[in-house]
C-alpha cells in the first residue's frame, strides 16, 4: 500500500520530536505512538470536545459553514439536540489520538468528524471508546456514528449503514532490518510466526485468518496471530522482541515508523491485490435517518477544499477519493 505521503510538513515534524520527547525517559529506546503511552486514558470511555475549528499540527482548515441541503435532512431530534456524538478510539496517530495534553482529540478523523459537524450545524463530541465498543456502543444508541478506519465489510454492514470518505489500506511493520524477511508480497514468510494485530480490525478478523488458511492449504503452520487491544501495545511487543511483526492500518504503521525508523520498517501492503478493500467508511447504526445527512455532508465537503486539505495536513492526501457512497 502506498497511500502515505512521503513528505510531512515543517510542523508536523516539531509535533513528532515533541512527543519524542514526552515519552522518551519513561520507554527508553523505544518510542510509541502518542504521549497516551505514557500512561494516559486507554480502553473505556472518555469524552473531548472538539474546537470549533480543527486543531492539529499544520494549522487550522479552511472554514466550513452549513450546508443547507445536508441539515434540511437531519433528523428533528438530532437537530433539536444540538450536537452529535462520535465514538473512535483515540489510540491510531495520524487518524484519532490524544494530543500531548492527554486528554484532546486530534487527528484526520476528529477534523473531518468536526468538519462533518460544521457542515451540518451541529456541535461535535467526541468519545473516546476502544474498537471493539465502538459497534455495540452505535447499535445500543450512545453514538451517533463513528471515524474510526473500519472497512466496510459484509459482516459490518449487516449492524452498520456506511459512508465511505477516504481511502487506507494495510501494512506489515517488522524490526528494523526485518532480520526475518517477512513480505506481504510473499505472504507464505508469514507462515508460523508471529504476528500481532488489533482486535475486531479487518486484518485481525479477514485478511491474517486467509493467510493462515493458505499457509496450512500448502502444508504450512499458519500464522501465530497474537490479538492485542491497540497498535500501541503490538509496537511495544515488537519492540521487545515478544512478537515478529504487526499488521495493521498503514497509516498508523507509517506514522511508527516515520518516528521510529531505527526501531521499525514499514512495507506497505500488496495484500489488497488479493482481497480486501483500502476504502474506509464511517460507521451509523443500520437504517438511521441520521445517514443521508451526514452523506449529503461529506458529498459537500467532497466538493470543496476543507476535505482534501484535512486529508494534506495529517500527510494522507493521496488517500482522497472523488465522490463518498452511502452503502446498507
Amino acid at each position: 500500500m502506498t497511500r502515505i505521503n512521503g513528505a510531512t510538513r515543517e510542523g508536523f515534524k516539531t509535533m513528532m520530536s515533541s512527543r519524542r520527547r514526552l515519552c522518551v525517559a519513561a520507554l527508553g529506546p523505544v518510542v510509541l505512538l502518542t504521549a497516551t503511552a505514557c500512561g494516559g486514558s486507554s480502553a473505556g470511555e472518555a469524552a473531548g470536545a472538539a474546537d470549533a475549528a480543527p486543531s492539529g499540527p499544520a494549522g487550522s482548515l479552511p472554514q466550513v459553514q452549513p450546508v443547507a441541503a445536508a441539515v434540511k435532512l437531519l433528523p428533528a431530534a438530532v437537530k433539536e439536540r444540538g450536537t452529535l456524538t462520535m465514538a473512535a478510539d483515540l489510540h491510531y496517530p495520524p487518524t484519532s489520538f490524544l494530543d500531548t495534553d492527554d486528554k484532546t482529540p486530534i487527528g484526520y478523523n476528529v477534523d473531518i468528524a468536526t468538519l462533518l459537524a460544521q457542515s451540518l450545524g451541529m456541535k461535535l463530541e467526541i468519545k473516546n471508546v476502544s474498537f471493539d465498543g465502538v459497534i455495540p456502543g452505535i447499535a445500543a444508541g450512545r453514538y451517533d456514528f463513528t471515524a474510526t478506519n473500519m472497512s466496510p465489510t459484509p459482516e459490518r454492514l449487516k449492524v452498520l449503514d456506511m459512508i465511505t470518505y477516504w481511502a487506507a489500506g494495510s501494512s506489515l511493520v517488522t524490526s528494523k532490518g526485518n532480520p526475518l524477511a517477512l513480505s506481504m508480497s510473499e505472504q507464505m514468510s508469514l507462515c508460523g510466526h508471529k504476528i500481532a494485530v488489533v482486535t475486531g480490525s479487518t486484518q485481525a478478523e479477514k485478511y491474517l485468518p486467509q493467510i493462515s488458511g493458505d499457509c496450512q492449504a500448502q502444508g504450512k503452520p499458519a500464522v501465530d496471530a497474537v490479538v492485542l487491544p491497540n497498535v500501541q501495545g503490538a509496537l511495544t511487543q515488537l519492540a521487545s522482541k515478544r512478537i515478529e511483526g504487526v499488521f495493521n492500518d498503514t497509516s498508523q504503521l507509517a506514522w511508527a515508523a516515520k518516528q521510529q525508523p531505527q526501531a521499525f520498517e514499514l512495507f506497505p501492503q500488496q495484500y489488497k491485490k488479493k482481497v480486501g478493500n483500502s476504502i474506509v467508511a464511517l460507521g451509523v447504526a443500520k437504517d438511521s435517518p441520521l445517514a443521508p445527512a451526514l452523506h449529503a455532508a461529506m458529498q459537500s465537503l467532497m466538493a470543496g477544499p476543507a476535505y482534501k486539505a484535512a486529508l494534506d495536513k495529517w500527510g494522507l492526501g493521496t488517500g482522497a477519493i472523488p465522490t463518498s457512497e452511502l452503502l446498507k
